[in-house]
């Protein structure tokens, strides 16, 4: 199993970026996905979750801003990030739950894959 990760990098405060994370190994569209952060020195957080049906979950600090999609032709799920503030800051894993309840993926308790992250850096 492997999920890949990417699109991270440095940005000024407001702007956006879009991650993406490629998935191998697993049956992709059986699976639901998710979004975790870890800045430094605090624990790792939820971000958004999506479901195998496309039903989709946020936690506050991301609704009205962030967006998650997937594409199970590609294997592959997004998170588009706009008005990006400097408390984005942060480590972005994907993770990757069978069976899951959308609304509390983003508790990360029974989160069965992770990727290895993507540093997302938002600059004043």
């Amino acid at each position: 199993v492997q999920l890949v990760e990417s699109g991270g990098g440095s940005v000024e405060a407001g702007g956006s970026l879009r991650l993406s994370c490629v998935a191998s190994g697993f049956t992709f569209r059986h699976y639901c996905m998710g979004w975790f952060r870890q800045a430094p020195g605090e624990e790792r957080e939820g971000v958004a979750a999506i479901g195998t049906d496309g039903t989709t979950s946020y936690r506050d600090h991301a609704k009205g801003r962030f967006t998650i999609s997937r594409d199970n032709a590609k294997s592959t799920l997004y998170l588009q990030m706009n008005s990006l503030g400097i408390e984005d800051t942060a480590t972005y894993y994907c993770a990757a739950e069978e069976n899951c309840v959308v609304a509390a993926m983003t508790d990360g308790g029974f989160v069965e894959y992770w990727g290895q992250g993507t540093q997302v850096t938002v600059s004043s």
